[in-house]
């Protein structure tokens, strides 16, 4: 093998160009790069130092604190709600809620948080996600009316799920049963659509307002206003100390005009039955009892509803949610009559001599009409045709009438129209007339059609609370107050001149159908003079039904009665939905005046005995002394009259 020659040159080629590790100019450069970022970087810290220090302090400082302090909501109680003599109705109760902290909350620790609390996971997602657009301080209520077990979760789990905080609460007690819950209502946390709602701009994601009924109307009133208090949290949201504490002022107490001896009578009274029952003091408009059935629990709503029960709220088919006082529009049947009477007495189409026979039956306009007794009444004048409540009489004064004068009198008597009472939702009824029909159906007004309306029937329909007040304003002798629920509520009163002759006929008639062997003798009380008037409205007409036995079909039944006879102090009106006949409502009306009439019995008893207490104790024996110098006790009286010589 041959190798090529050695270049003589390669050493000092070699020695003229040093090691690349030993290039003193790549060191120096690599040093410079070094300490220009140092400097760079030291610059950046000091600047910073500068600004954070010295140049905006405060600003820093404020912000280090929102870190480490929070305010934390302290709910302020609702007003209670009192009946009439200051018994409470509606109280409140503490307990504690939870929320979640949001600025520790991590989605992840829902399904846990969920299943550790007993909630529904995509509920808890919803809610989640319905709040991102809120600030981020914004609490999320997640569950109100803590159990021993939930708390425990939580208290145990709070290393782990610092979103988690307790605060306490005081949360609705309502009656049991479901007693008042129409008129009482409930609360719940403020839906989205009512955020949106300018009625409520007020008030804050989160917030807990009246929902329905004396809750919903009265809402500012009862509400209060919330507290806070700023504590010390740790970096897991512990709360380490409480900085400050502004307390929260309670809502207002409300009194209602109700009377819960009287509420109680009237709520057993419907105990099994479906329908309604007001009671009036037709002298003021006040409202002493009104109970709706079937009714709710209330107490369901104070937190959250779950969905099973607010499921088996809304598949019951008898509308439990519905309150049937104000909301029920159904025919008020022969309750109607004296209105036609006076409608007839009034505008001189008939006097107190007319007189109809009644056979069982009559023709109008090829129709034929029956009476409800099948046998007839015979001759029938007005007095008797009310007592009797004889649908021929009424018939022919239907008849004579004509639709428009019977609507006139409807209207004069409130129905057709809101009665202005201080509960949200109510219905009005129809007055049916040749305008109110040309307006809604573009129809005419037949002849025909006068007939049902007179007894009651057809497109006639009213509301329990309506009638009460009708028969209320009649009593009255022409003077219709606005029904309310509260102590100096607003009451605007309507007066009529009825002819005193008219209206005395009239009154003495619904006096006789309890009190003459008329159709309302199962309200009669001893000792007292109760007038009323019974009421059958058929829900469907006699050939549809014939031959069916379903409960839905039954007719209803209504009483409407007031007491006593001279000066009126209570009219009662009982819808009972579906009860066949009105006999069966009677009884319902005469036990609710009952209780007012033996309440009032034992008030003026109480008010005697405590003034003979009073003026016993105000009595001050005189000393002896006394009645030796100053005067003679009653025995030395009679002993100087007797024998005057033994005392000079």
């Amino acid at each position: 093998m041959i190798l090529p020659p050695v270049d003589p040159n390669l050493e000092h080629q070699i020695s003229d160009k040093p090691p690349l590790r030993d290039d003193v100019r790549l060191a120096q450069g690599k040093i410079a790069i070094f300490q220009y970022s140092a400097a760079v970087i030291f610059l950046f810290l000091i600047s910073g130092f500068w600004r954070l220090q010295v140049q905006n302090p405060q600003f820093y400082d404020e912000k280090a604190q929102a870190n480490s302090i929070k305010g934390v909501i302290i709910p302020a109680p609702r007003g209670r709600i009192l009946d009439r003599d200051g018994r409470v109705i509606v109280d409140n109760h503490s307990s504690f809620s939870l929320v979640l902290a949001r600025e520790y909350l991590k989605e992840d620790h829902l399904r846990a948080i969920a299943q550790g609390l007993d909630l529904d996971y995509d509920d808890l997602m919803n809610k989640v996600r319905r709040y991102r657009s809120h600030p981020q301080w914004d609490s999320l209520p997640v569950k109100e009316e803590l159990s021993p077990a939930d708390l425990a979760f939580i208290d145990s789990h709070h290393d782990f799920f610092p979103e988690l905080v307790v605060i306490r609460a005081q949360r609705r007690l309502y009656p049991q049963n479901g007693m008042m819950a129409h008129v009482i209502g409930y609360t719940g946390e403020i839906s989205e659509t009512e955020l949106d709602d300018p009625a409520f701009a007020k008030y804050d994601a989160g917030a807990v307002i009246g929902k329905f009924g004396i809750e919903r109307e009265y809402n500012d009133t009862l509400m209060g206003v919330d507290g806070q208090r700023q504590v010390v949290v740790d970096n897991r949201g512990q709360v380490r100390d409480v900085l400050n504490e502004k307390p929260a002022v309670a809502g207002k107490d409300l009194q209602l005009t109700i009377d819960l001896d009287l509420q109680v009578v009237a709520e057993l009274a419907m105990e099994g039955k479906n329908g309604a029952v007001v009671a009036l003091d037709p002298r003021t408009g006040e409202v002493l009892a009104m109970v709706s059935r079937p009714t709710f629990d209330p107490n369901k709503f104070a937190v959250h509803i779950k969905s099973k029960d607010w499921k088996e709220i809304m598949d019951n088919k008898d509308n439990p949610m519905i309150n049937r006082a104000i909301q029920a529009q159904q025919a008020p049947g022969s309750t109607f009559k004296p209105i036609v009477a006076m409608a007839g007495l009034e505008s001189g189409t008939i006097d107190d001599t007319f007189t109809v026979h009644c056979p069982g039956g009559a023709t109008f306009y090829g129709h034929y009409y029956h009476c409800h007794l099948k046998g007839g009444h015979g001759s029938v004048g007005l007095h008797k045709g009310i007592v009797q409540s004889c649908d021929v009489f009424f018939y022919n004064v239907g008849n004579k009438l004509g639709i428009d004068k019977m609507a006139f009198y409807a209207d004069l008597f409130g129905y057709g129209h809101l009665t202005g009472i201080d509960l949200p939702h109510e219905k009005e009824g129809v007055v049916p007339s040749t305008e109110w029909k040309l307006r809604n159906f573009r129809q005419k007004w037949y002849a025909g059609e006068n007939i049902s309306v007179s007894i009651g029937q057809g497109a006639l329909t009213i509301t329990p609370l309506q009638l009460a007040r009708a028969y209320g304003g009649f009593a009255m002798d022409g003077q219709w107050h606005t029904p309310h629920l509260t102590k100096g509520g607003k009451d605007t009163l309507k007066q009529w001149a009825f002819n005193q002759k008219n209206w005395t006929e009239v009154v003495d008639g619904t006096c006789g159908v309890v009190n003459e062997g008329g159709t309302g003798v199962r309200a009669a009380l001893p000792g007292v003079t109760v007038c009323g008037k019974t009421g059958t409205s058929q829900v469907a007409s006699n050939e549809f039904t014939k031959g069916k036995s379903d409960k839905d079909l039954k007719d209803n039944a209504w009483f409407v009665g007031f007491a006593p006879r001279e000066h009126p102090e209570i009219v009662v009106a009982a819808y009972y939905e579906h009860g066949a006949e009105s006999k069966f409502a009677a009884p319902i009306v005469r036990d609710v005046i009952k209780a007012y009439l033996d309440k009032k019995v034992r008030l003026t008893a109480l008010k005697q005995e405590q003034q003979r207490l009073a003026s016993m104790a105000n009595f001050v024996p005189p000393t002896v002394g006394q009645t030796v110098a100053s005067q003679p006790s009653v025995a030395v009286q009679s002993s100087v009259a007797s024998n005057p010589e033994a005392h000079p």
